[in-house]
This record gives structure tokens, C-alpha cells and sequence, in this order.
């Protein structure tokens, strides 16, 4: 398995504004209610987006990390 990593310092209050907009909470709730329709982990996951998003909207110092776990196997389609 392949492993990409980002981090991103969030140390001004633009900083904090700036991570807002890449916390893909929509796009993942729209994709989890499509692909796992019916299954009880699309709960768990827009959960875990949620309570990301809402973070995000309280700036504070810290910092945003992004792992990309690539893994070998296709998608099957």
C-alpha cells in the first residue's frame, strides 16, 4: 500500500479559514448515501466528517493532516 501524507500548520486565524473549505464533508456525505446505501459504516464515516467540519469552524492553532492510503487492488468496476 502505497502512502501519501500532507500537513498543513495552521497558525493565523486566515490559516485556520483556509482549511474550512478542503474538509470535503458534503461531497463525502453525498458519496457515502450513494455507494454504501444500507450498510452501517456510511453512518460512522459522515460522523467522523461532521465532527471535522464543525472543528474546522472553531479557528484555533493546530494542525490539519491528509493521508492517502493508495491500495493496489482496483475498484472491480
Amino acid at each position: 500500500m502505497e502512502t501519501y501524507e500532507a500537513a498543513f500548520e495552521i497558525d493565523s486565524e486566515s490559516d485556520a479559514h483556509a482549511v474550512e473549505s478542503p474538509v470535503p464533508s458534503r461531497t463525502v456525505r453525498d458519496s457515502s448515501r450513494t455507494v454504501r446505501e444500507g450498510t452501517g459504516d456510511s453512518t460512522e464515516t459522515l460522523s467522523d466528517f461532521a465532527a471535522l467540519r464543525d472543528a474546522a469552524k472553531r479557528p484555533a492553532p493546530g494542525r490539519l493532516t491528509v493521508v492517502y492510503e493508495r491500495r493496489a487492488d482496483g475498484f472491480g468496476g
